[in-house]
């Protein structure tokens, strides 16, 4: 019986250690695209936890700036995340699209973050953020 229990633990055990080792990593899959209809999308975002697709402006310097759109994320693979633009994005301009937690705010579903804020704010995975950059067609 004792024999019994142990293969049971280890069992358990090992099968925790091969899901956890095996977890989708955080990203955004995105291309550039048509913003006519107010809206940007990514074909894909894995989210380590709930959280916000967010929508900055960006350059050639690729630093994130003012938000723009946001739409909410479930903890895993997110297929199809459209977000709706809050201001005019012109043919040509860079979109940084970027996960962010919703962590740290004062009420959970709202969006709360402000460039700079720590409500709501980025996530990183290894100092970087999790994000891609897309043109407005």
């Amino acid at each position: 019986m004792q024999k019994l229990a142990i293969f049971i633990t280890f069992g358990l055990i090992s099968t925790g250690a091969f899901a956890d080792g095996h977890a989708l990593a955080p990203s955004v899959d995105a291309s550039d695209q048509s913003v006519a209809n107010g809206i940007v999308s990514a074909e894909r975002v894995i989210a380590a936890d709930n959280g916000w697709l967010v929508v900055h402006r960006t350059d050639a310097e690729m630093k994130p700036g003012p938000v723009v759109g946001y739409a909410p994320l479930r903890m895993g693979d997110n297929i199809d995340v459209a977000a709706i633009l809050t201001e005019d994005v012109k043919a040509g301009e860079m979109l940084m699209l970027m996960v962010h937690s919703e962590k740290g705010g004062t009420e959970t579903g709202i969006f709360e973050y402000t460039l700079g804020a720590k409500e709501d704010g980025p996530i990183r995975v290894d100092d970087k953020l999790v994000m891609t950059v897309v043109t407005a067609q």
